[in-house]
């Protein structure tokens, strides 16, 4: 391995230093981007095909590397510029042996351990573990679920819900969002209703979980008016504590609401559970939930809060239990809290959407903070925006809700001047 690449002499009985590791795999292992679980993984998948290629067992070890890292795929032409390091002292990444990234890729795509392109099919005798799409390696099941999330999302999306009652559905809007009728989250409120899928995203106090409330009593009202029962809505979160406060917050907005006491004894008596829960856990079990593709959910409407943190495996799980006909509310922040496992679904939903906020495919963004005021929703725009010269024209502009402390924060009486500015 090159000597640019070693900082400090290396303890050999450290855990995240593979002993057997050769080649490219022990320069980069020694470097810190990637670890022994990488190279052990590589070097069996290797030793099982018969790959002996260095790039191709590298690039293996990536793609391993990225779900741990929260990534769902590792892209060979961006790697050498955006790898992230393990290591105490700093490394210079320029100074590994990347290989060039287009032979790379080709090496890559040829390998009997690679299944090459979105449409190749496998001999299920012979599985491939890898999946290469352009410069993309993934793990060959995160690619399945991402073509899984993918095409369900793109079909329920596609799909309007028929009978709604347009009158009845203008009015309840109208009374509900009363302060702003043609605002965001009225429009986000018609759209869960008319569509099957409907996403419901925004930055902290924009308001999305006033709107949840709302849009569980629209249906309601929907029902109601036709005769038929309320739809059986299910309320889930991907933590417990975040399940505890979806909760709370739709029972303390259905308290207020101007709708009929039938229905906000339905809101007040709604409950939220983790999707663990609700999909039914099953631990130590072959199959992980009770509730899949073969033993469907019974909710006409599932609504998960804190979409943001749910994993791309378990959207997967959750979106082939839904029963035929089902609504799916994803609602969040695309810029908050994402998954300890791989996958950032919410992000890739929103993303396209950013631009022009609309409903298109049934995605609105709520833009307008209602838990605080002037200056900090301002600052926090521009944070999340990451407009550095914004954010600091804003510091500098006398903020009346925001105090700047001007100090350097290297400095020894940095301290005290944040403590008592």
């Amino acid at each position: 391995m090159s000597e640019a690449a070693v900082t400090a002499e290396r303890d050999p009985f450290e855990a995240r230093f593979a002993r057997q590791a050769s080649g490219l795999l022990r320069e980069f292992n020694e470097a810190g981007v990637i670890d022994a679980a990488d190279v052990h993984v590589a070097r069996e998948l290797g030793r099982l095909s018969g790959e002996g290629d260095d790039a191709v067992l590298l690039a293996a070890a990536l793609a391993v590397r990225g779900p741990r890292l929260g990534h769902v795929h590792v892209d060979l032409g961006q790697i050498r510029d955006t790898a992230a390091v393990d290591a105490e002292e700093p490394v210079d990444l320029a100074t590994l042996a990347w290989p060039e990234p287009s032979p790379w890729i080709a090496r890559v795509g040829a390998s009997a351990l690679v299944a090459a392109g979105d449409l190749a099919n496998t001999d299920p005798a012979h599985p491939r573990p890898l999946r290469l799409v352009g410069s993309w390696l993934y793990l060959d099941r995160y690619w399945a679920e991402e073509v899984q999330v993918a095409r369900a999302l793109r079909g329920l999306g596609a799909e309007t819900v028929s009978g709604v009652d347009a009158g009845l559905l203008d009015d309840g809007l109208a009374r509900l969002f009363a302060a702003d009728p043609d605002g965001r989250q009225a429009l986000a409120a018609a759209t869960a209703v008319r569509r099957r899928l409907a996403v419901v995203a925004g930055g902290p106090g924009t308001g999305k979980t006033t709107t949840v409330a709302r849009i569980v009593a629209l249906l309601c009202e929907q029902a109601a008016a036709s005769g038929a029962p309320f739809p059986l809505i299910a309320l889930a979160a991907p933590t417990g504590k975040a399940a505890a406060r979806l909760e709370e917050a739709v029972h303390a907005e259905g308290a207020s609401l101007d709708v009929a006491a039938e229905v906000r004894e339905r809101l007040l008596g709604l409950p939220a559970f983790t999707i663990h829960r609700l999909l039914g856990w099953r631990p130590g079990s072959n199959s992980r939930f009770r509730h899949d593709r073969d033993q469907r959910l019974a909710h006409d409407v599932v609504i998960v809060d804190e979409t943001s943190m749910v994993s791309l495996s378990l959207m997967a799980r959750l979106i082939e239990a839904l029963r035929s006909g089902a609504r799916l509310i994803l609602v969040g922040d695309p810029g908050q809290l994402a998954s300890i496992e791989a996958g950032a679904v919410l992000g890739d939903i929103v993303g396209p959407a950013r631009p022009r906020h609309g409903a298109g495919e049934g995605i609105v963004v709520l833009d307008r903070v209602h838990r605080f005021g002037g200056g900090i929703a301002r600052l926090a725009t521009a944070i999340r925006a990451g407009d550095g010269d914004a954010v600091m024209d804003l510091l500098g502009s006398g903020l009346d809700d925001v105090t700047w402390i001007d100090v350097d924060v290297a400095a020894q009486d940095a301290l005290p001047a944040v403590r008592d500015p």
